[in-house]
């Protein structure tokens, strides 16, 4: 039986936000179900111990949080959270009671990102005071990431030199967060608290041009993921179901994951080739092969 470090759950298609490097699905924007959550879990719990609440949409807008966080534990399933942070206040209390929880994911370039109207010290307030109330008194492991370096792609990041100077005097470091930023993409800012940077990408699209045929990548090697409706993808940047490998809900993953199409994609990476169109068009896929 085939073993992934984690296995992505969708649990809404659905953002309060509307980010400039973020796809907009064309999917039917949906909310996952109890019910529908706890099948995916009880089918998945042979095939991983990680689960991550994240490929589109923001998981804090599902109000079966507390559910899905409580069935994991049940299923002994840890659970690691990407979020753009803008709603951590109401669900703080959630998370942090929860013994599933294993690592939150912070977005923060998500807010300049945006044209909401959102205070930017009241967001980073927010953010930085559930990082120290979870690292604090909690095992949770806390990410804060900046995905927004340019490359050939021009980013939104023209308040990271404002961000390290919040967090440099947050944290009492005498060291210059930019500088060691530019050597090394993570940095250990306290006990179970990191903050990452890393380039802006083009999430694959099947209208986009082709980057190259010679690739690898760890989906369906390392990861699957599982889209609100139950489309089982393989991985987590499919945010249109384009790799459609089947339906959770419809047929036993065993199937699904010995299906034709998941097998000569799994060997086509095996031999640094990319079988599939989107797969071709992946500007993520630059980073690891």
């Amino acid at each position: 039986m085939k073993r992934f470090k984690k296995v992505y759950i969708e649990i809404t298609n659905i953002c309060n936000l509307s980010c400039n490097f973020c796809p907009k699905t064309s999917r039917e924007l949906k909310f996952m179900g109890e019910s529908s959550f706890e099948h995916i879990i009880k089918n998945i719990k042979p095939y991983t111990d990680h689960v991550y609440f994240h490929l589109m949409g923001e998981p804090f807008l599902n109000s079966n949080l507390e559910q899905f966080l409580r069935i994991s534990d049940e299923n002994k399933l840890k659970v690691n959270i990407t979020t753009n942070g803008t709603l951590i206040n109401n669900v703080s209390e959630i998370l942090l009671k929860s013994s599933a929880l294993r690592q939150v994911n912070v977005s923060l370039h998500s807010f300049e990102a945006n044209e909401e109207k959102i205070t930017f010290e009241e967001y980073i307030e927010n953010v930085l005071n559930f990082v120290n109330d979870a690292t604090a008194n909690t095992n949770i492991i806390c990410s804060l990431r900046l995905w927004n370096l340019d490359t050939r792609y021009k980013a939104s990041n023209d308040l990271n030199i404002d961000i390290f100077k919040l967090l440099e005097n947050k944290f009492n470091l005498e060291e210059d967060l930019k500088k060691i930023l530019i050597e090394k993409n993570s940095y250990k800012l306290k006990k179970n608290l990191y903050l990452s940077m890393g380039e802006k990408f083009k999430w694959p699209s099947l209208k986009a041009e082709e980057i190259g045929e010679r690739a690898f990548c760890y989906g369906l090697r390392d990861q699957i993921g599982i889209l609100v409706d139950g489309t089982v993808v393989p991985c987590c940047l499919d945010s249109e179901g384009s790799i459609t490998l089947g339906n959770i809900f419809e047929e036993p993953l065993e199937g699904i994951l010995n299906s034709k199409r998941a097998e000569e994609i799994y060997n086509g990476f095996s031999n640094r080739k990319a079988v599939e169109e989107l797969c071709r068009k992946c500007g993520f896929i630059n980073r690891i092969r």
